[in-house]
């Protein structure tokens, strides 16, 4: 699922390239994706294309008239912009954006979980909505000063788990919560409400330092258009197997039934290497 620094980049690579644009028309091909009706998506046709922010890990474009199109990727979508226009044939289309000089802003998905979703609104109504109404403080780039106070109330969840809660942290999921958590030098199944302010500190340090480097990355190496997969610079996650990059100690994981958790047993766990899943349901 893109996360806080891949829909940052590509926030601000369609908002450079499409300020100002004239929308000529609007269709959504995959009609589950469009979730309102009032107002509708043919309200946006002949109206200006002001920009595209981010809010956590949903994409925002600001429309004139005071028009706002909330979207979710979800795990496989992608916004992407392109100078031709799809055919209607293409199964992937979820929404089609189409713009005066012939480009289209278009939201594809990957796979047979058509789970993407957008939603036109007004200013109220995205203030209002669930989606964004429900969400923690940003993680990046000015996450909360003190973690430790934050995750409190989170009780005895592990931190892995914690921080992918877009209710109490907005922004982070698998792929950096397992960066985040290296760079800390924190277990991922240390409690959240067990933080000191030590490791609250190095927490928030690991936040702000691997939000913001990706980020910095993506802005040296992603130019339109945005390709399907990101060179996404990871360290630790993915990297099961390898050895650490600070300590060479072979990185670890845990699977689940639809993602893998990875650490260093050395700095994470005191040189604990962890119960894996996978194993554990076969020794039952």
């Amino acid at each position: 699922m893109p996360e806080l620094p891949e829909v940052e980049i590509t926030a601000r690579r369609l908002s450079a390239a499409l300020e100002g644009a004239t929308i000529e028309s609007t269709m959504a091909p995959g009609i589950n994706a469009l979730k309102t009706f009032d107002p509708p998506l043919h309200a946006l046709d002949a109206r200006q294309i002001e920009g595209l922010r981010r809010i956590g890990k949903h994409l925002v474009i600001d429309i004139s008239g005071e028009l706002k199109v909330l979207v979710h990727l979800m795990s496989a979508g992608r916004l992407q912009l392109y100078d031709k226009r799809a055919s209607l044939r293409d199964r992937t289309s979820r929404l089609l954006i189409r713009i005066d000089d012939g480009r289209e802003l278009r939201l594809r998905e990957f796979g047979t979980k058509q789970r993407a979703w957008v939603k036109v609104l007004t200013p109220e109504g995205l203030a209002n909505d669930d989606a964004v109404a429900s969400l923690g403080p940003e993680a990046w780039p000015d996450p909360p000063e003190d973690l430790a106070a934050l995750l409190k109330p989170v009780g005895a969840r592990p931190l892995q788990a914690a921080l992918r809660d877009q209710h109490v942290i907005t922004g982070i999921g698998r792929s950096w919560v397992d960066e985040i958590l290296w760079t800390a030098k924190l277990s991922p199944f240390k409690r959240a409400n067990e933080l000191d302010a030590d490791e609250a500190g190095a927490l928030r340090s690991a936040i702000v330092e691997r939000l913001g480097g990706a980020i910095d990355h993506y802005e040296n190496v992603v130019t339109l258009p945005i390709p399907d997969k990101l060179p996404l610079p990871l360290e630790v996650h993915r990297h099961h197997g390898e050895p650490c990059p600070r300590c060479g100690t072979t990185i670890e994981a845990v699977h689940y039934e639809d993602y893998v958790l990875c650490y260093c047993p050395e700095e994470q766990t005191g040189g604990r290497v962890l119960k894996d899943r996978r194993l554990s349901r076969l020794l039952k």
